[in-house]
């Protein structure tokens, strides 16, 4: 168990379900933790939702996500003027759940915008960095600790579309942003996923102490920073916003709704040249 190589998305959503592990942990961008689980270069890891049905070889940890039941805060489209009235957005790469989940909401509200990848488009990519006005038509996927940090600090300069909202509308059901995946091949994954489930239900347990950590700066692990590749929030954050994130917009498990969102998601995808179509009956433990 000693030599379990894991790895982790290195936002402040994942604090609950990482908080507190003993042994190393590998933190990074959701696209990069995903290329390495599927490598074999992880054995377990906290990844987009996506990977799974991308490729589900993997066994999924039971009761365990990134969820939500309506807006998410952290998912969202930066844009002015009207929404409908938008002609390109500039897409983040690091997470494929986000990306492809913007491609089916807005291929079932018959919306066409163009998608460009890591610039802003006729804007320029800083407009949006810097604070500044983006042209009217243009807009950006912000994502995890990114998204965040923008709207507490551009709130009264940008209209933001939620994706989880939007899902809510559309489907009704729970969008599930991030799963536990262990692959095929690594033994005792059911005692794995039982550590996982406990880990989880101690820190929710424990969350003002969770959420004094992170306004403190304590890294995601809880532990200290040599003995993993955490690199901790680099950035404060408000103690009553974190309040309200994990306890309004975020959810942690992985039930019967949040099953049926995870299945709906690959259907649209499926609908929607985004995957191909075929079974996907949840492997879990």
């Amino acid at each position: 168990m000693n030599s379990l190589r894991i790895g982790c998305v290195k936002y402040v959503n994942a604090r609950p379900l990482i908080r507190g592990w003993p042994d190393d942990v590998e933190f990074d961008h959701p696209s990069e933790v995903c290329r390495r689980l599927a490598n074999g270069e992880l054995d377990v890891a906290l990844v987009s939702s996506f990977e799974y049905l991308r490729n589900p070889v993997y066994r999924v940890v039971d009761d365990v996500s990134i969820s939500s039941d309506g807006p998410v805060y952290s998912v969202v489209i930066v844009h002015c003027g009207e929404f409908s009235n938008i002609e390109e957005i500039a897409l983040d790469p690091a997470s494929q759940t986000a990306v492809n989940l913007l491609r089916c909401v807005l291929s079932e509200l018959g919306l066409k915008p163009r998608f460009l990848s890591g610039v802003m488009g006729s804007a320029g990519c800083q407009p949006v960095v810097s604070g500044s006005l983006p042209d009217i038509g243009s807009a950006r996927l912000l994502i995890g600790d990114q998204a965040i940090h923008f709207r507490e600090k551009h709130a009264g300069k940008f209209q933001f579309w939620d994706l989880g909202e939007q899902w809510k509308k559309l489907t009704g059901l729970p969008f599930v942003y991030a799963l536990w995946l262990i692959r095929p091949e690594v033994t005792d994954a059911k005692s794995i996923a039982q550590r996982l489930r406990k880990l989880r239900d101690k820190n929710l347990a424990s969350l003002d102490d969770l959420i004094e950590e992170a306004v403190a700066g304590i890294g995601l692990s809880g532990v200290a920073l040599a003995k993993t590749d955490d690199p901790g929030p680099r950035k404060k954050v408000n103690r009553e916003f974190l309040l309200r994130y994990f306890r309004k917009h975020l959810r942690f498990s992985f039930g019967e709704k949040e099953k049926q969102g995870l299945q709906r998601f690959a259907d649209l995808c499926a609908k929607h040249g985004v995957l191909p179509a075929r079974d996907r009956p949840f492997t879990v433990v």
